[in-house]
């Protein structure tokens, strides 16, 4: 009788330790981190190994520009369009079944993307790739706040952090890979064992998640955010390549700014709403979306920025370039998981300072960087960079998903996933457009003295400093260019002076972006040790 008590009190203790997660799920806690963190880097992966295999796609399938742009952006425009609904889909049915679910349409249309037999039949599967991706992503998010005590929880989402900034890294990386040993479909096909794997892991190790009490789905306001947000990213898109002033383009930022405006009123109103308005007062969520919008918005033009500039101006292969952004994505894996210990030690509002305030530095340094300059240059410039988000991403994307109740658990991740993908697709497209103007505006006097013989080397001009490169190196093999081929050379490397010119401007303007969100989002982050969900709103009445 005398061993009661204190059994007793042991097993009370345990309790207290697991911070109320069952013992069993507690102990396997940190495996199961390391199998969402495989679902994310699938998810995140997906966007940037398919830009490596652009080249061997418009060999085989042929597809027109139109079509090679929508079998690029397609994955995004479908992913961001649905990551809300999907995050209350999660939260209402189970986290674990739209994990489930998500990897499974991730591994098939994978591989019917990788099998395609033209392209509009690879544009489709990797609209389907979206629909599981917003399915993964915050599901992934959110299962680990309820696997992870309260106290753990800003170490592990700190970890989540770091891989999913390397993702891009490691697509870029693996996309290389297999590029140089099969087949152009093997860049989608790699994903399916992968998938599957991790389908698997989940099925046995992940424990069932969902919100405690029961609320409606919200139909009309998933539908206006689909239409909004999958609006918003086509005009984002669309705008680089048809022209900001365009029909089409006008149209999707019209009927975003409707549908998003209808969005945020019915969400006001609804007694049930799937994003509720009122979390946008609470300061660490508010200053956590404004600062994740924009350090990936610098992050996403980074990269598009670098891969362009490592394979076309320096002419590294897919596969060199991708190694060559590794510093970055180590960067991220090793200082991310360290994110907490730092806000302990420093305040987490001087370090997101901090961290955000890296940001335009790295983005100034890669901004130096020339048609001759030493690649320990972009080394610096990206270990700089990475190393800032690093540091404010955790606390950031902490605030967002745990200042919220834990039956929001996944809009919150499905919020925090949202101003990834649009900062990132407003990055690429502001960048993109600054690019073009110059490099365009650069080479009009000169591409104007050139013979009527000479009009595909204006075309290919106009698609891009790398398809320019590649009709230069075929000239000696064309009769009507073979003789333009001193007056081709020069061209070719005023194009990449110019390319390089139009990159440094961009970049430049992006670090100045990122220096006014620091300022921002340091005046919005709470100075007093606020509590996560310390500010939550609670039911409607």
């Amino acid at each position: 009788m005398t061993d009661t008590p204190s059994a007793a009190t042991a097993a009370r203790s345990a309790a207290v330790d697991t911070g109320g997660i069952d013992p069993a799920v507690f102990k396997r806690r940190w495996i199961i981190l390391a199998v969402l963190c495989l679902s994310l880097v699938l998810v995140v992966a997906a966007v940037s190994s398919v830009n490596v295999a652009i080249p061997s796609i418009r060999t085989q399938l042929k597809p027109s520009d139109t079509q090679l742009l929508w079998i690029v952006d397609a994955y995004a425009v479908v992913f961001a369009g649905l990551l809300l609904p999907a995050g209350a889909i999660g939260d209402k049915y189970g986290r674990k079944g739209a994990l489930q679910a998500g990897l499974a349409i991730f591994a098939i249309a994978s591989t019917l993307s990788s099998f395609a037999g033209s392209p509009a039949q690879l544009l489709v599967w990797r609209a389907l790739m979206g629909v599981g991706a917003a399915l993964i992503m915050p599901s992934t998010l959110s299962l680990l706040t309820s696997v992870f005590p309260p106290r753990e929880r800003p170490k592990a989402i700190a970890t989540w952090t770091g891989f999913a900034g390397a993702g891009g890294v490691i697509g870029t990386l693996a996309g290389g890979l297999v590029l140089t040993h099969f087949w152009w479909g093997s860049v989608f096909f790699v994903s399916v064992p992968i998938a599957l794997v991790a389908l698997v892991l989940v099925t046995i190790l992940c424990p069932s998640s969902k919100e405690a009490h029961s609320r409606p789905l919200d139909p009309l306001g998933a539908l206006a955010s689909v239409i909004g947000f999958g609006s918003l990213l086509y005009g984002i898109i669309e705008g680089p390549e048809k022209g900001w002033g365009s029909a089409s383009t006008i149209v999707a930022f019209a009927v975003a700014v409707v549908a998003l405006t209808m969005f945020v009123v019915w969400e006001r109103r609804a007694r049930d709403p799937m994003l509720d308005m009122r979390f946008f007062a609470i300061p660490r969520f508010r200053a956590g979306a404004l600062g994740v919008t924009f350090v990936f918005f610098a992050m996403f033009a980074m990269f598009f920025l670098l891969a362009q500039y490592l394979q076309s101006v320096k002419g590294w292969s897919p596969l060199r370039a991708g190694v060559a952004t590794l510093p970055f994505a180590l960067t991220m894996i090793a200082i991310s998981p360290r994110g907490p210990r730092l806000a302990a030690r420093f305040g987490a509002r001087r370090l997101v300072l901090f961290g955000l305030l890296l940001l335009p530095v790295g983005l100034l340094i890669l901004s130096f960087a020339s048609r001759t300059s030493p690649y320990l240059l972009a080394v610096l410039g990206m270990v700089v960079m990475a190393a800032g988000p690093a540091c404010a991403i955790p606390t950031l994307s902490t605030g967002i998903v745990l200042s919220l109740p834990m039956d929001k658990a996944g809009v919150g991740s499905a919020v925090n996933d949202t101003t990834r993908e649009v900062g990132g697709a407003v990055g690429i497209a502001i960048l993109g457009s600054i690019l073009n103007a110059h490099y365009r505006s650069g080479l009009r006097s000169t591409l104007a003295t050139l013979p009527p013989a000479a009009a595909p080397v204006i075309d290919a001009a106009r698609h891009g400093v790398g398809a320019l490169g590649e009709l230069v190196r075929a000239a000696p093999g064309i009769p009507a260019l073979a003789s333009l081929q001193p007056q081709l050379d020069s061209i070719y490397t005023l194009a990449k002076d110019e390319f390089v010119g139009g990159m440094q401007i961009g970049l430049r303007v992006a670090a100045a972006i990122a220096l006014l969100v620091a300022v921002g989002v340091y005046r919005w982050y709470p100075s007093s040790g606020e509590m996560p969900g310390a500010g939550a709103p609670g039911p409607r009445d």
